[in-house]
């Protein structure tokens, strides 16, 4: 049987580095090739080569556009690339970004960072099937990679980094760039902000969900929230925990099975909405409670409508398609 991950790592899904395999059993292309052809401009040596460390590049995180991710691709021939889309209107990026952003300083040019607005390049929001943010995903020798959906604490993250890298190393993608003008251990301070101490109760949580202690995370949230209703980062902090703790202990199998006997069961559907949403599967998640929500009353109705409202924090409500859900949501119950 299928097991939900009981670790945060459950919301990135399993890094499938199964596409990078047969590449690894190749030579690399000489002279730095890059994905998009000869004559791209970009002086450096074969990846995987050391003569990597002669690129210079203005900085270790990239703000990236549609319009030149092509020399982004070409990078990832030199040093694997993270790819974060991001907005501004997004609780969850505001936390995850400058954990980003200083893990890519701390491996010292070994790897990049590449942030996309999500509202301003949506060509690449679907290039990389991004169905809600923040998403990050990797490039490897020109190939993508899927890593991870919403904000995650930052040894989760370091072990994606980790991971990464030694894909790419196995691929022949192992070389180094340095930030034009200073050392790359050097590019947080040259414009990059260093990331702010999280608040006292967002800490306590973060190192309770390291520890798998959802409970402990819960209580944590919900203190910051009484402290502050408009803690929105908070709000959505407590919507995923809430969901890891719920899938915690249980299987793919079971709750699909579950599901599947009981299509009128509110707490086999709301079970597998869950699974839905962990794995990314947002659509899914929301048409099977909407298409409930009319044909239930009293506290099944309620609680139908209080996991569709945590869903909308958890995906962000700027979100095109939670506008539409909670639109709908407010013709089903008024």
């Amino acid at each position: 049987m299928t097991n939900v991950p009981p670790t945060p790592s459950g919301l990135r899904g399993a890094v499938d580095l199964s596409s990078l395999v047969d590449r690894a059993q190749r030579p690399p292309q000489p002279g730095g090739a890059a994905a998009g052809g000869p004559g791209s401009g970009v002086a450096a040596g074969a990846p995987g080569s050391e003569t990597g460390a002669d690129l210079t590049v203005p900085s270790l995180v990239l703000d990236v556009t549609d319009q030149t991710f092509q020399d982004v691709l070409q990078l990832s021939t030199i040093v694997p690339v993270i790819v974060d889309i991001w907005a501004e209107w997004c609780g969850p990026c505001k936390q995850l970004s400058p954990i980003l952003e200083q893990l890519t300083a701390e491996y010292d040019g070994r790897v990049l960072l590449a942030k996309v607005d999500a509202d301003t390049n949506p060509q690449l929001v679907q290039a990389f099937q991004a169905q809600s943010i923040p998403t990050v995903a990797a490039l490897i020798g020109g190939r993508p990679l899927g890593l991870f959906v919403g904000a995650l604490p930052e040894a989760q993250v370091r072990d994606v980094y980790e991971q990464v890298l030694a894909a790419a190393a196995e691929n022949g993608v192992s070389g180094r760039v340095t930030v034009d003008g200073a050392a790359p251990a050097d590019a947080v301070e040259q414009g990059e902000s260093e990331p702010e101490p999280l608040p006292p109760h967002h800490q306590a949580a973060y190192d309770a969900i390291e520890q798998g202690d959802y409970a402990t995370a819960i209580q944590e949230y919900k203190t910051a929230i009484a402290q502050d209703p408009h803690d929105q980062m908070a709000v959505a902090g407590l919507a995923q925990v809430s969901l890891l703790d719920r899938l915690n202990g249980r299987t793919a199998d079971d709750i699909r099975a579950a599901a599947a006997a009981g299509p009128s069961d509110v707490q086999a559907q709301l079970a597998v909405a869950d699974l839905d949403i962990s794995g990314g599967h947002v659509d899914d998640a929301f048409g099977r409670l909407l298409d409930l929500v009319p044909t239930v009353f009293g506290d099944e109705r309620e609680a139908l409508r209080v996991r569709l409202v945590e869903y909308f924090e958890l995906i962000g409500t700027e979100d095109p398609r939670v506008v539409a859900a909670r639109r709908r949501l407010a013709s089903a119950l008024y």
